[in-house]
């Protein structure tokens, strides 16, 4: 039976962000294909997405290789997602689905438990499905999928700190999720650019894997092995 390259795609993407294929590393088809139990064709498609996406890039005299991001590059995200999250929350406010909603309370009413449990519960993964599902909501599909790519890279560049006062978190996601199921579209908005910027000092650079410096991203056209 063929693997569809999304599939492939997926654990490529899952591995780069993982770290357990490193940055520069090269990338070929055929160790990818016998990595993933593949053959070289859905590879070979998966490649072109991510690099598309900037995980992957090429290089003359190389092929592909893990991209290896710089500092200013990695702050670029932040500044992305700050922009495009509160226009997701103010276009989920304008489109949610009953279902969106009962998803997004639920969530949040997880999250909440979690915080007053205290220390010991990592809510970052609950976090991420808050947003995922905030963006889902929007009825973005083109929206979506960036939001989704950032969370991605984001993730690979950063490592995020679990909230001092995760009871403050999870009011706020509380507190959108209200104006989301009011339509207020720009109280939504709003709320989520405060939401994100009080959280931005909780992203720590992953240096030991590799995120260089601030100088300008490398010209494939003109690399060297």
């Amino acid at each position: 039976m063929r693997i569809p390259a999304h599939s492939v795609c997926t654990a490529i993407r899952a591995d780069i962000v993982s770290g357990a294929l490193p940055r520069g590393s090269r990338l070929t088809e055929e160790q990818l294909a016998r990595r993933y139990g593949v053959s070289r064709v859905p590879v070979r498609e998966a490649l072109r997405t991510l690099e598309s996406e900037g995980f992957v890039t090429s290089r003359r005299h190389v092929g592909a290789c893990v991209a290896e991001p710089s500092e200013q590059e990695a702050a670029d995200l932040l500044e992305m997602r700050a922009l495009l999250e509160p226009l997701g929350a103010a276009r989920a406010a304008q489109r949610r689905t009953d279902a969106h909603l009962k998803v997004l309370r639920g969530l949040v009413r997880l999250g909440q438990e979690g915080a007053r449990r205290g220390p010991g519960e990592d809510l970052r993964a609950l976090g991420g499905w808050f947003h995922e599902t905030l963006a889902q909501a929007s009825a973005s599909p083109g929206l979506s999928s960036l939001l989704t790519q950032l969370r991605h890279k984001i993730a690979w560049m950063y490592v995020v700190d679990e909230p001092a006062h995760p009871t403050d978190a999870w009011a706020e996601h509380g507190a959108i999720v209200d104006a989301v199921a009011r339509g207020d579209a720009e109280r939504a908005r709003a709320l989520t650019a405060q939401h994100a910027e009080r959280w931005r000092g909780s992203h720590r650079l992953r240096r030991a894997n590799g995120v260089r410096g601030s100088q300008p991203p490398v010209n494939t056209a003109g690399a060297r092995h």
